[in-house]
């Protein structure tokens, strides 16, 4: 008998059927040794020797495996084809020896395959090779690094920073990257800026929107008009114009179709597409390579999804072809095949792209025999595929230059479409949101064709900060920099938020408290360990390791000698010097730029200082024992020493920014939940006017554009195109609406209301043409929103 060892039950059901009688297929079952989480399982001072156990879990698993080898002829290890696999195969092969008393290496046969279908194990078996040391050793050195620093770095962590629970070699990075991006938002300036939209008709009355570009030959830039005077100014000047049609530029664009899949572009693209984690698209792609269940098989549909190399085999490549041919046509396939070559920083590229094992298992064909799921993402990895070997999308570009008489005033008008959908015709990019702008349509134009204006339009805008990292973008930065590998992404992911250092809203990972304090600590003390450069050059070293370059204990060595110094020398810093440094470090995110959030609420002379006690991190009086004041800063914390609410105080009378008067707008905190105020309270008669938040909006995400929306509620939008009646945005007590000609539309929740279109509002309105104002709940005049510090909000209904 032939025993054949691979990780799952599910691959051992699908590999078993390929092979004949005189094969074994059994499962381990995933790792079946590991370090134990307990010191000493790596002794740098015994040459990183590394002590190895039988997990609990595994014992069973290994039991059977030993009884199963000892009747064997040989054993064929047939784990996954990377670093890992090699390192599980590693191990089986090590306590097999070790129980049934194995000296021959001979014993072992490593077979390794990119699909599971009955070509490539046949071929595998046929073609067996020795285990990879190199990447074993690869394997050995990634695990050890991740327990020194785990195993010395967290109780050091724990006795100068009490409650927080760990920190870790790669993730402790990429919890980097989130906090720095927060700290860019917080301390973000909100700048205006207008542009100018002139709304044409051409010789036919068909309308076209252009946008100002120069005035006497200066272009204009973002900021060139900054207030709304000027904006007016420039408006009615505008109106007096007379414009023509001065130039008209045409030409043809190709987009070229995106690689197929490798681990990271699929991660990103199922996010966004799909809505899909990292770690459940991982879950899924493994069952669709490992097998599933088809009807009339049980077959592997996807190639090995922990890849970063982006060819494709010379088979897949020509069944791609025919089938492009067939189904779609010959001119949606190129002359000759596409090549890819990887732009991932340090890609190994050791595997193919994440192709479907057959091409001809269209979607369609497994719709009704995959789960919902499976087949979403089954139906993305098929369509990337195929459409990677098509043809380019050609896109028609026409770009209008308008001007005045004496062309004082030049604006610019751009209009697209596809000439040839290509590889469209199948997939494109997660730019579908996109897709109106790529078919904006000018009417036809001819060079000094006079034109109407029928509107000239101010449009206000805010500068934006940089938004918070999704689970794609995040993935799609540590790949750019060089931070982790394939089979580490969706892991790196999932930790950060299992130890609560940050959280999901709205898809976009914020740090919690307790992260960034981690991270200060980190970057003040261990700054060379969490940089992004150092981090990546370790990556690097160990792909040297894996391809035999350079080995792995001196590697080792080379780690451990600095960064056990830097434990050493931290653990004698006395813990008044960590306090000092991490509240100056967090004294913006905790106070803002306001200087009065220091003053202690309780007594009101005292001022609020960073303390830390056995559960986390606090505020505290310094006027104790006076005062008694506490908060805690780290939320959800169920042992808090703090007297009240644990609560955040971080940043309660944030200032957003200033109107275009010079006036303060502050996000502030009341006892019944987040509000915007206009200005400061001078007069204890007369309430400055406020605005709530909205339901559904985070106040980590209000702009000063957005406040001055909320403030400025009910706010015009525009003309309706076809009465000339306004259009209003309002809020009300059962959300957004729209106000048109008495009658009030409510809002669905997948628009964006203080940022609706005229087009969007007027769709609504022609969807509810019987909408009536009383079946409108209060619309809310923000002028009689008062008492929002002091009591319950109370609104008075508004008279129209």
């Amino acid at each position: 008998m032939k025993l054949v060892i691979v990780e799952s039950p599910a691959k051992a059901k699908t590999i078993n059927k390929y092979l004949g009688d005189e094969f074994k297929v059994i499962a381990s079952f995933g790792h079946i040794r590991d370090l134990p989480s307990k010191k000493g399982s790596v002794i740098p001072d015994e040459n990183f020797s590394m002590k190895y156990d039988i997990s609990e879990k595994a014992g069973k698993y290994v039991d059977a495996i030993i009884k199963d080898a000892k009747k064997a002829e040989s054993v064929y290890l047939a784990t996954d084809p990377d670093r890992e696999g090699e390192s599980i195969s590693w191990h089986i092969a090590e306590v097999i020896k070790e129980k049934n008393k194995v000296k021959s290496d001979d014993f072992f046969k490593r077979v390794a395959f990119n699909e599971i279908t009955k070509k490539a194990i046949t071929h595998a078996i046929e073609n067996p090779r020795k285990l990879d040391n190199n990447l074993v050793n690869a394997q050995q050195a990634r695990r050890a690094l991740d327990y020194l620093v785990g195993f010395t770095l967290s109780p050091l962590l724990w006795r100068k920073l009490p409650g927080c629970k760990s920190a870790g070699r790669v993730q402790s990075v990429a919890l980097r990257l989130i906090c720095e991006r927060e700290d860019e938002i917080e301390r973000f300036k909100s700048e205006e800026y207008w542009d100018i939209s002139l709304k044409m008709l051409n010789s036919n009355n068909e309308l076209f929107t252009a946008k100002l570009t120069h005035i006497n030959d200066q272009k204009l830039e973002k900021f060139s008009i900054t207030n709304d005077k000027e904006a007016k100014n420039l408006t009615e000047k505008l109106k007096s114009q007379n414009f023509h049609v001065d130039k008209i530029e045409k030409k043809q664009q190709k987009r070229q179709p995106q690689p197929p899949f490798i681990t990271s572009s699929l991660q990103q693209e199922a996010a966004r597409k799909l809505g899909f984690s990292a770690k459940k698209t991982m879950q899924i792609a493994q069952k669709l390579y490992e097998g599933v269940d088809i009807g009339k098989e049980t077959i592997g549909l996807i190639t090995y999804m922990r890849t970063d190399g982006v060819t494709l085999s010379n088979d897949a490549v020509d069944e791609i072809r025919k089938l492009i041919n067939k189904d779609y046509g010959d001119k949606y396939l190129p002359s000759s095949p596409r090549i890819y070559k990887s732009k991932v920083k340090n890609a190994q590229e050791a595997h193919e792209a994440i192709r479907p094992t057959n091409i001809n298992y269209t979607p369609n064909d497994l719709k009704e025999k995959l789960e919902k799921d499976y087949y979403k993402l089954y139906e993305l990895i098929w369509k990337r595929t195929i459409a990677c070997q098509m043809e380019n999308v050609i896109m028609d570009l026409v770009n209008a230059t308008l001007a005045s008489e004496n062309k004082e005033y030049l604006a610019r008008a751009n209009g697209s479409t596809i000439a040839f959908d290509g590889f469209y015709k199948v997939y494109r990019e997660s730019i579908d949101d996109e897709a109106e702008e790529e078919n904006k349509m000018l009417p036809p134009l001819k060079e000094q064709e006079h034109l109407k204006t029928k509107e000239i339009v101010p449009n206000q805008h805010f500068t934006e900060p940089p938004p918070r990292y999704s689970e794609a973008s995040l993935v799609k930065k540590l790949e750019e920099l060089g931070i982790g590998r394939p089979s580490t992404y969706a892991t790196i992911l999932s930790v950060l938020q299992d130890r609560k250092y940050v959280t999901l809203e709205k898809k976009r990972f914020m740090p919690e408290e307790l992260g960034r304090l981690v991270t200060v600590f980190l970057v003040g003390f261990f700054k060379k360990y969490v940089e992004y450069d150092f981090t990546a050059g370790l990556e690097n070293e160990l792909d040297e390791i894996a391809a035999g370059k350079l080995e792995w204990k001196s590697a080792l060595g080379n780690f451990w000698n600095g960064f056990n110094h830097n434990i050493e020398s931290v653990s004698k810093q006395n813990i008044t010097e960590i306090i000092s440094y991490v509240q100056q470090a967090l004294d913006y995110h905790i106070f803002g730029e306001n200087k009065d959030s220091k003053v202690c609420p309780s007594c009101k002379t005292g001022e609020l200082s960073l303390k830390l006690g056995k559960f986390g991190a606090f505020l505290a009086c310094s006027n104790y024992p006076e005062c008694n004041f506490r908060k805690s800063i780290v939320s959800g914390n169920d042992n808090n020493e703090a007297d009240g609410e644990a609560k955040d105080i971080v940043n309660e009378n944030k200032v957003l920014g200033k109107d275009k008067e010079g006036i303060e707008i502050y996000l502030k905190k009341g006892p019944y939940g987040p509000y915007i105020q206009y200005g400061e309270q001078v007069d204890s008669k007369i309430k400055p006017k406020r605005s709530p938040l909205p339901a559904g909006l985070n106040q980590n995400d209000i702009t000063l554009d957005m406040a001055l929306k909320l403030l400025s509620l009910p706010l015009k939008i525009g003309m309706h195109k076809d009465s000339g009646e306004e259009v209003l945005v309002g809020y009300g007590k059962f959300g957004p609406y729209i106000k048109y000609m008495g009658k009030f539309i409510s809002i669905p929740k997948k628009y964006d209301f203080l940022n609706l279109s005229l087009d969007d509002a007027m769709k609504l309105i022609e969807e509810k043409p019987n909408a009536i104002a009383a079946k409108q709940p209060n619309p809310l005049n923000m002028d009689e929103v008062t008492n929002l510090v002091d009591k319950k909000i109370k609104v008075k209904k508004t008279k129209k």
